[in-house]
This record gives structure tokens, C-alpha cells and sequence, in this order.
């Protein structure tokens, strides 16, 4: 019973660094984007595995706080930055 025991804690243990692991592994590269929508403006910060990633995460979530209902977020996702910047 005690085998079992630390056989799962091993499991736990090497689960956990391979989440930790791949979820820093992902943010490789940031991306700061400022969007206008409606008169507003977001500028957000994200982080992703490539500049294309990072890109599309920055400008959601920018449209997300200036743009209300699934419309104006399609049409605030699809303009272009009114500025970007790549984070070291």
C-alpha cells in the first residue's frame, strides 16, 4: 500500500513540473498592442510562443475591455493595432 502511495505522489510530482515546464515555455516572446475601437483605447500586454501569438492575445484582450458583444469584438479584433511594440 505504501508503494502505491509514492508511485502516485511521483505521478503528482512530475505532472506538476510538466505543466510548470510547458506553460513557461510558452512565453518566449511579448507583445504590447494598443487597439481603438468606438473612440476608445486598450493597450494590453500578452505573452505567447510566437510574435503571432503574443500578437492575437494582446489585441483580444485589448478589444475585450473596449468592445461589448460578440459584433464589436470581431469588428475591434479585426482593425489593425494602432500601435505595437515587441517586449524583451
Amino acid at each position: 500500500m505504501k508503494k502505491a502511495g509514492l508511485w502516485i505522489a511521483i505521478a503528482v510530482i512530475a505532472f506538476m513540473g510538466m505543466v510548470v515546464y510547458s506553460t513557461l515555455g510558452m512565453r518566449k516572446h511579448r507583445v504590447e498592442v494598443c487597439m481603438e475601437f468606438n473612440g476608445q483605447t486598450s493597450c494590453r500586454t500578452a505573452a505567447g510562443e510566437t510574435v503571432d501569438r503574443a500578437r492575437r492575445a494582446a489585441i483580444d484582450n485589448a478589444c475585450a475591455t473596449i468592445a461589448s458583444g460578440v459584433g464589436d469584438s470581431i469588428a475591434c479584433q479585426n482593425r489593425p493595432p494602432v500601435s505595437e511594440k515587441k517586449i524583451e
